[in-house]
């Protein structure tokens, strides 16, 4: 067996589209395992003409490329590799820098906080997703299974080639409200490949594409269920009932409001999570908390009572009883805002 064997599995599997052409290829010196900066042991680019132009870009490095390391079988390392899919000018001949550092930064959000990616999720960059454009409207992503490169098996177990896509924030909001799937298979025509374009508006200034979305959403209702934050803390109660107080920052309350509100009517369930805890609300016919583990925490929540727990979901920092669910407290910290790179901007919400 090769020595790194899941790194050849890639490689195969990139032969199979690109044969012999040889990428731009970006390697790491001082490797992450041995104390460097940079989860990623590499990342290639590979320019393309067709369906559009754009480069293609592979990380390594979130799946086993040397030899198995976890107790998981099934899967290798994390279980996917991230790709990314970048409109390229046709006068371009290298593969803009910032698009591998971007992938960096998601790659090293996952190995600090253990928290994963999957086809389905999103999230906000708190700006444009490249802080060389300020001037662009792409500040959110989504993530699909890449459209050509799937799901591979190696000897370290099967991972999933995970591609990284670029929206605008009402996109982002409508695939909030609606389902990411959903939403990139009705983009699917203006966006081959789900190819992320720096320079394009919302897709959702179409009338037709408007018109789908809003239909979708209404009869569908939301299909995600889980949503990152930087705060989802808890603490239960030393009172009769197992009370709790739940901690939030103040960016992202009322959101989590605008998510329970969309989903505990048509009985469906909500998970809010940071690095290393988590809430998970569930409608249920009476108040109830009850931890799952040393991580989660499960919130009953009677219909009646929605509408006060929603309330208590503010953008201003302070402590807020429901009075509908007898003890628990909502506690909303002030959020420390950061550009895209991960850096304090000193903006604080809350």
């Amino acid at each position: 067996m090769t020595e790194a064997a899941g790194w050849a599995a890639i490689d195969t599997t990139l032969q199979r589209i690109y044969g012999d052409a040889e990428p731009m290829h970006w390697g790491t010196l001082h490797k992450w395992a041995l104390g460097g900066p940079d989860p990623l042991d590499g990342i290639s680019a590979y320019p393309r003409t067709e369906p559009v132009p754009h480069w293609h870009f592979i990380g390594y490095g979130m799946s086993e490329l040397y030899e198995k390391e976890s107790d998981n079988a099934d899967e290798s390392g994390w279980g996917f590799e991230f790709t990314f899919r970048l409109a390229r000018r046709p006068s371009e001949t290298e593969p803009p820098v910032w698009a591998a550092n971007f992938l960096q930064n998601l790659a090293r959000y996952v190995f600090q906080s253990g928290n994963w990616f999957e086809a389905g999720h999103t999230m906000k960059a708190n700006g444009p997703i490249a802080a060389e454009r300020p001037d662009s409207a792409i500040q959110a992503i989504t993530f699909v299974l890449d459209p050509e490169l799937g799901e591979i098996s190696t000897v370290h177990g099967k991972l999933q080639f995970l591609q990284v896509v670029g929206l605008t924030l009402d996109e982002y909001e409508a695939a909030r409200g609606w389902g990411s799937a959903q939403l990139v298979e009705t983009l699917g025509p203006r966006m081959p490949l789900c190819v992320t374009d720096l320079d394009r508006d919302s897709l959702l200034s179409d009338p037709d594409i408007a018109a789908a979305v809003r239909a979708g959403t209404e009869r569908d209702g939301p299909a995600g269920n889980m949503l990152l934050v930087a705060v989802a803390d808890w603490t239960l109660d030393d009172c009769p009932g197992g009370a709790a107080t739940l901690r939030f920052g103040a960016l992202p309350a009322p959101n989590i409001g605008r998510e329970l509100a969309a989903r505990l009517p048509r009985g469906g369930t909500l998970v809010v999570h940071s690095d290393n805890s988590a809430v998970r609300f569930v409608p249920g016919e009476r108040f109830a908390v009850e931890p799952v583990d040393d991580e989660i925490l499960e919130v009953s929540v009677p219909a009646a009572a929605a509408d006060d727990l929603i309330g208590a979901l503010r953008s201003q920092a302070g402590r807020y009883p429901v009075p509908s669910m007898p003890g628990l407290v909502i506690e909303i910290e002030p959020s420390v805002m950061r550009d895209g790179r991960g850096n304090e901007t000193g903006e604080v919400v809350g």
